[in-house]
């Protein structure tokens, strides 16, 4: 069995596959100060409830913006699991090409987003994480990586509004009946929402007008992140939604590194 870890800024998902099967995943607040032996005490309960025992689990791929937790995930996989985790980065093979002048700038969550959006959907299309930050990134019809854009996330929005704003509250992210609020929690919760569907509506909007110029075939848009359905539901702009997509795309990277190391 594999073990994926998608570690980012915010979360960090621990995720099971058995072949093609996604078995069981789970989802922890990301803290870099986290040792091995605490994610191994962790798992080891999450991975009994499922009945999956530690010896059965002999493969691992990492993706991580985080650089610091990197140390610990690693030695979670030699000491617990007993292999040497892929970590998405130099010297993994994407299968695709990332066509920037600065390709090392790019987080490995993007690269992965793309490589398993590209797989299952095909180009050209846009991929967003509803993420720390919200990203939209950019698969051509090759299946290649064209850059994208990253916006502050929701979360991050929120929580900048209400230490900023003493008199403002720390709200919960959901989609008001009006856009026009008639109190400040209800006008708070509609800056967000439609604020935010009109940022993805034109940003959508702008990059297929600048990417026809090289591609005139119309780009589709799939949406993944905590948030993605319920962004999602307020907009015709996002066609798909797919919550394992980033999972997926590390299954992808490691069944294509392990078949051609």
């Amino acid at each position: 069995m594999l073990l994926a870890i998608d570690a980012g800024n915010t979360n960090t998902v621990f995720a099971i596959i058995d072949g093609d099967e996604l078995r069981c995943q789970w989802r922890t607040a990301s803290n870099a100060a986290r040792t091995a032996d605490e994610y191994a005490v962790w798992l080891t309960q999450l991975l009994a409830l499922e009945e999956v025992e530690l010896r059965e689990v002999d493969e691992a791929i990492i993706s991580t913006v985080v650089p610091q937790a990197l140390f610990d995930l690693r030695k979670l996989c030699r000491n617990y699991f007993r292999c040497e985790p892929l970590v998405v980065g130099d010297g993994v093979d994407l299968g695709i090409d990332v066509r920037l002048e600065r390709s090392a700038e790019v987080g490995a969550d993007r690269l992965v987003n793309a490589v398993a959006a590209g797989a299952k959907y095909g180009g050209p299309l846009i991929a967003i994480d509803f993420g720390t930050a919200t990203t939209f990134d950019i698969v051509d019809s090759r299946g290649d990586y064209r850059g994208g854009v990253i916006a502050p996330g929701v979360n991050l929005s929120l929580e900048a509004l209400h230490m900023a704003a003493a008199k403002l509250p720390h709200i919960a992210v959901e989609r008001p009946p009006h856009v026009i609020g008639d109190g400040t929690l209800e006008a708070m919760q509609s800056g967000i929402y439609w604020g935010y569907i009109s940022l993805i509506e034109g940003v959508i909007s702008r990059i297929r007008e600048e990417f026809a110029e090289l591609d005139a075939t119309r780009m589709k848009v799939v949406a993944t992140g905590g948030l993605a359905p319920l962004f999602a539901g307020g907009t015709e702009a996002i066609e798909n939604v797919d919550p394992d997509l980033t999972i997926r795309g590390l299954q992808l990277l490691h069944r294509r590194n392990r078949l051609h190391k």
